[in-house]
């Protein structure tokens, strides 16, 4: 486990499977930081880093920014998915956002922003 950041570590970001894979971008963790400071609550990593057989398992896409450490899907306790994403909306134009019904996808993929 290594300390990632003031209130991330990397076990938080492990693929689910047990495989070992834990690394991301520091971007990712810049941008969870900075989501953080905002709310000033913690933020709960409920899906960081994937294996590409993980992906699979768990329904990702092909090209998932998961698969390269880019992603996060995340939830505050206290604030339902769609306020989260309504204040990280307002703050954080880049990068790709999904709302589902129990967490908010995160991601620093370059290029145009992406919003689902």
């Amino acid at each position: 486990m290594t300390q990632l950041s003031e209130h991330f570590k990397s076990s938080e970001f492990a693929c689910h499977c047990g495989c070992g894979a834990s690394d991301v971008s520091s971007e990712l963790i810049d941008l969870l930081e900075d989501i953080r400071a905002t709310i000033g609550h913690p933020i709960i990593i409920n899906s960081g880093r994937r294996c590409q057989a993980h992906n699979v398992e768990c329904g990702g896409k092909p090209r998932s920014q998961h698969l390269l450490g880019n992603a996060a899907d995340i939830h505050v306790v206290g604030l339902s998915p769609k306020e989260l994403a309504t204040i990280i909306e307002r703050k954080f134009k880049p990068g790709g956002m999904g709302v589902y019904a129990t967490f908010v996808h995160v991601d620093v993929r370059p290029g145009p922003k992406a919003r689902w």
